[in-house]
């Protein structure tokens, strides 16, 4: 079996041909991504061609499916350019809906690609969060986790988020302890991507991320995105910003009542063979 080996800002994912996948790819997702015993990643992207551009599916290293990854996203756009199965501009069809890209290469194996990830959701059911009355927006809301009182705003770009604002960002034993209590909070029915966040100026803020059946993870893109949607409900931020994530940089803008637009590079680093 096939494979390409990419990662958007440290965000890292094994690329394989749809074709190639067996009927349950849990068990066979999870042994590709396992660090020490496979090829190592946080997902495996299963491709396929589809109208004007390729179609994506997404499991995350625990196995799972899940609907879309803006990182992943952007590696499976620049591989498709790169062997000539797509033009820079084109589209990658995910499971929550077509997402235009445009793909520039940089050189060697290195694109930036730019997404339009579609406009945020917001309302607390299509998130979804268990709210009873359901919420138009989720904003700044008060949960219970580890006998703390956490505040989150709670988005979705097609899978679910929750970001936390921090005066600075926490260290590795505060996302290990916040992140998988608050991915499992009992409010979250499909458990939810978390989201630590400073704001550094009002152009820029730092984010450290816990993913969804992942971990702790470099960066995020739809991660990434909902931060920015989140600062922006919250007064703390404009609609054009910078996203300083431990593996480097993501520029995100959000226009009054438009959709979601994000700029970031990636790097196919290897091709090889599956052997196992």
């Amino acid at each position: 079996m096939r494979f390409a080996k990419a990662h958007g800002l440290g965000n890292d994912f094994v690329l394989v041909a749809e074709s190639d996948a067996p009927a349950d790819p849990s068990a066979w997702a999870e042994a590709l991504c396992d660090r020490h015993r496979g090829i190592g990643g946080d997902g495996v992207v299963l491709h396929a061609a589809a109208a004007g551009g390729v179609r994506m599916r997404l499991l995350n290293a625990d196995g799972r499916e899940v609907e879309i990854s803006g990182n992943g996203l952007r590696c499976l756009a620049a591989l498709a350019v790169r062997e000539g199965r797509a033009p820079g501009d084109h589209v990658v069809h995910t499971a929550v809906g077509p997402r235009p890209v445009k793909v520039h290469p940089k050189g060697g194996a290195s694109y930036t690609v730019e997404t339009d990830l579609g406009p945020p959701r917001l309302a607390s059911a299509e998130v979804p969060i268990d709210l009873d009355p359901p919420r138009p927006r989720v904003v700044d809301h008060p949960l219970d986790v580890l006998g703390r009182n956490v505040r989150v705003t709670a988005t979705s770009l097609g899978n679910p988020h929750c970001a936390v604002f921090l005066d600075a960002p926490p260290d590795d034993a505060e996302v290990a302890a916040l992140g998988p209590a608050l991915e499992r909070h009992p409010l979250f029915p499909r458990r939810t991507n978390v989201e630590f966040v400073t704001v550094t100026a009002p152009g820029e803020i730092r984010v450290r991320f816990w993913e969804r059946g992942v971990g702790p993870t470099q960066s995020s893109g739809t991660g990434a995105a909902s931060a920015v949607v989140a600062s922006v409900l919250n007064g703390r931020t404009g609609r054009e910003v910078g996203v300083v994530c431990d593996g480097g940089r993501l520029e995100v803008a959000w226009p009054e009542g438009g959709s979601v637009r994000q700029t970031g590079d990636v790097t196919i680093v290897f091709e090889g063979d599956w052997l196992a």
